[in-house]
């Protein structure tokens, strides 16, 4: 049985679902200008757009319904043809911030550490035996995580790794999905459990903990 207020609750998200398209919506991500540097150039394509920095040159890649202008100085507006469809609207977002991640990727890049939690958890980088090639940088790190073997991870050509501690791994990268899979390739070596905290840490993660049961 569906009581009064349920019903006048769903009459009133339908009328305000059908209102919203009917007036148009628009994305608060993807409506929002792009300010970037001097020291940066775009160079947008039917396909893609390309975005040239200090530390490189990238490719984001663009719909055909997807609209790149030039407001004002060094200022980008993204737009779509018809932001009442649903995929437009998703997509307009979307590039938006693939768009502005690439900038920050070309000019300052990004940064995420990784903390080692447990007794004698370490890790250290070392010259890889297999050397470069196949997307190989010629370093790997060799970490203590709890198992009886040490495990060794080779490091990416596009990936750049410092250990300042034992305990702790700083990864460094111009694309930010390309470091997120990284770091969780190496969180999932040792994901962290809870009841003691102990495992692989990424960035600002923090740990549901749980009490154990007493018999």
């Amino acid at each position: 049985m569906i009581l009064r207020w349920q019903a006048e609750a769903r009459q009133a998200f339908r009328s305000f679902h059908s209102s919203a398209v009917a007036s148009g919506l628009v994305s608060n991500i993807g409506k929002k200008p792009i300010v970037y540097p001097p020291t940066v150039s775009l160079e947008p394509t039917p396909t893609a757009v390309s975005v040239k920095g200090p530390l490189g040159e990238t490719f984001v890649p663009l719909h055909p319904f997807l609209k790149l202008t030039n407001t004002a100085p060094n200022t980008l507006s993204v737009a779509v043809e018809n932001p009442k469809e649903r995929k437009q609207r998703a997509m307009w977002g979307l590039t938006r911030t693939l768009i502005h991640n690439a900038i920050i990727g070309m000019t300052e890049g990004f940064t995420t550490p990784v903390y080692l939690v447990g007794v004698g958890y370490r890790a250290a980088l070392e010259a890889d035996p297999r050397g470069r090639g196949e997307g190989r940088s010629g370093q790997r790190l060799n970490m203590k995580l709890g198992f009886s073997h040490s495990v060794f991870m080779s490091v990416p050509e596009h990936i750049k790794i410092e250990v300042p501690q034992p305990t702790k791994i700083v990864l460094s990268c111009t694309d930010k999905h390309k470091l997120g899979l990284f770091a969780a390739q190496i969180r999932r070596l040792r994901p962290p459990e809870p009841y003691k905290g102990k495992g692989v840490i990424v960035g600002n993660e923090r740990v549901r903990m749980k009490t154990v049961k007493k018999k």
